[in-house]
């Protein structure tokens, strides 16, 4: 499907707005962009009335190299004002056949200063002439009136004199609108002329990129030996209707080509961003800053875990997340943008992630720790612990009694042995010895628990840690999603980019034309 260049234009920039919101591409590159200028000649014509539009050339040039004076002598009659009025007129004079319907010109045009006139000349009746101020004279308006009229122009009439033929100021135009136009060349007041300048003059338009520019020289004082009929003949082949066609393909291919040109560009700055290494520059980073952390809140966390070994007191007032850990995750984050910056990726992509991601950390940290050291503290100690400890309560209970039992035992048997012999079953020794076996077996896993038993100190702390480990952690993966987040995204955007620089592809070559005026008059 071919699309206007105005549609396409319309969709960059939609694609431009949407990149811009999203932190994709930067303001000042998309500026080149919006600068783009979607107007033509066609704007300004009833297409309607008159389905084939007119040739649309404008007089431009310096004070004083008589362009109103050449433009009346093309009308037959006084179009223009000429003389000493010239160089402090501030208005267009648009001059056209009186059967061609003018449309609604954009409101864009400064139509408070446009002098509208018609003619009867059936021999000009595809032909729109204007004539535009100086742009380089003392009024400071009238380049801007030129620079607004300019994109509505097919044939730009550049006309110079022998004496400022080599003007910088137009050739500063000359050079900025290039090959968005065709050009003919006038040198007028030729009366006044030497052949070296005009030669001169075709050097100066090679160098600017016509290898064959079409440079013709009139004079309106003496004209018996000027090339002003030549003029009249080629601005009669220019308005034939298969001409206009190439102008305006040519129009359309140039255009095409600079917002092609422009929106390759934005592919290369997205395709080279380098997020790979973002990514290891975070992680090699991320390492010394968990260090950081925990030296930095040691103190904090021990003087809570005594606090907690304590009993209740001034462990509400401890912060387990303070200002310093806040400020440190601030520090790294901003590195991370600085860094992102240095990589072609505009921190606006990253920001809005990396804030709310700051934020929360800041609302979290303090309680998720705590959190870790309360479940740490319901069962203090390491597996092992808890085995032995369970294993030494048991044998609290079981050692006395398997010993009492043993006692007991002998009790019985030595009474039952006694009462055969007669004699006594029970002595000092035994008394003792039963004891301190009965002492023993309760003794010693009452003090194995009583070692074993895990410090709440110790566990508040662990606890504590393991916190910390668990916010870092997910700081870390929250902070390594975000930059996959933003990476996806720019991908999406590249995506949608590529396939708006597929649209703006041509079909037609962007080579020399079959008509030879055109290769004289366009810059290729």
């Amino acid at each position: 499907m071919a699309y206007e260049y105005s549609e396409l234009l319309a969709m960059a920039r939609d694609w431009a707005q949407t990149a811009l919101a999203q932190g994709h591409l930067k303001q000042q590159s998309a500026r080149e962009l919006f600068e783009l200028d979607a107007r033509g000649p066609e704007q300004l014509f009833d297409q309607q009335s008159s389905p084939h539009r007119p040739l649309i050339v404008a007089f431009i040039g310096g004070t004083g190299v008589g362009k109103s004076s050449l433009l009346n002598r093309l009308a037959g009659q006084a179009v223009a004002r000429a003389g000493i009025e010239r160089p402090t007129s501030r208005e267009v004079t648009l001059y056209h056949h009186r059967s061609l319907q003018l449309g609604q010109l954009p409101a864009s045009l400064p139509l408070e200063k446009t002098k509208i006139a018609q003619h009867d000349n059936a021999q000009n009746q595809h032909i729109v002439w204007i004539d535009m101020p100086d742009f380089d004279s003392i009024e400071l308006g009238n380049k801007t009136l030129v620079l607004e009229w300019l994109p509505h122009i097919d044939v730009l009439l550049y006309v110079v004199s022998p004496e400022r033929y080599r003007d910088n100021k137009a050739w500063q135009l000359l050079r900025a609108e290039g090959g968005k136009h065709a050009w003919i060349f006038v040198m007028n007041q030729w009366d006044r002329a030497v052949p070296s300048q005009l030669e001169d003059f075709k050097q100066q338009l090679g160098r600017a990129g016509f290898s064959d520019p079409l440079v013709l020289y009139t004079s309106c004082s003496e004209p018996a030996n000027d090339r002003f009929p030549e003029l009249l003949e080629q601005l009669a082949a220019l308005s034939s209707r298969q001409t206009m066609h190439e102008i305006t393909q040519h129009n359309r291919r140039r255009r095409l080509q600079d917002l092609e040109a422009r929106l390759r560009q934005y592919a290369q700055q997205l395709a080279g961003r380098d997020y790979a290494g973002l990514r290891q520059h975070f992680s090699a980073s991320w390492q010394q800053a968990e260090s950081t952390f925990q030296q930095g809140l040691a103190w904090a966390f021990h003087a809570y875990a005594d606090a907690i070994a304590g009993g209740p007191g001034a462990k509400g007032e401890i912060k387990l997340w303070d200002a310093w850990a806040q400020t440190r995750v601030g520090d790294i984050l901003e590195d991370l943008l600085q860094q992102a910056d240095q990589r072609g990726i505009s921190s606006k992509a990253l920001k809005p992630g990396l804030d709310t991601l700051k934020s929360a950390t800041e609302k979290a940290a303090a309680q998720q720790i705590e959190l870790a050291a309360r479940q740490a503290l319901i069962n203090p100690g390491n597996r092992l612990q808890r085995s032995l400890l369970r294993l030494t309560g048991i044998c609290e209970t079981l050692l006395p009694i398997s010993a009492m039992l043993i006692v007991g035992y002998q009790v019985f048997s030595g009474y039952y042995h006694s009462a055969a012999d007669s004699t006594a079953y029970l002595g000092v020794d035994f008394a003792v010895h039963s004891s301190l076996l009965i002492g023993l077996s309760w003794l010693l896993p009452f003090f194995l628990h009583r070692k074993l038993q895990p410090s709440l100190r110790t566990a508040a702390l662990a606890g504590l840690n393991k916190g910390l480990l668990q916010v870092l952690s997910r700081f870390r993966g929250d902070t390594e999603q975000v930059i996959a987040d933003s990476e996806r995204a720019g991908k999406e955007c590249l995506h949608a980019l590529r396939a708006l620089i597929e649209k703006t592809a041509d079909d037609s070559p962007f080579g020399a034309a079959q008509n030879p005026l055109l290769n004289r008059v366009l810059i290729r």
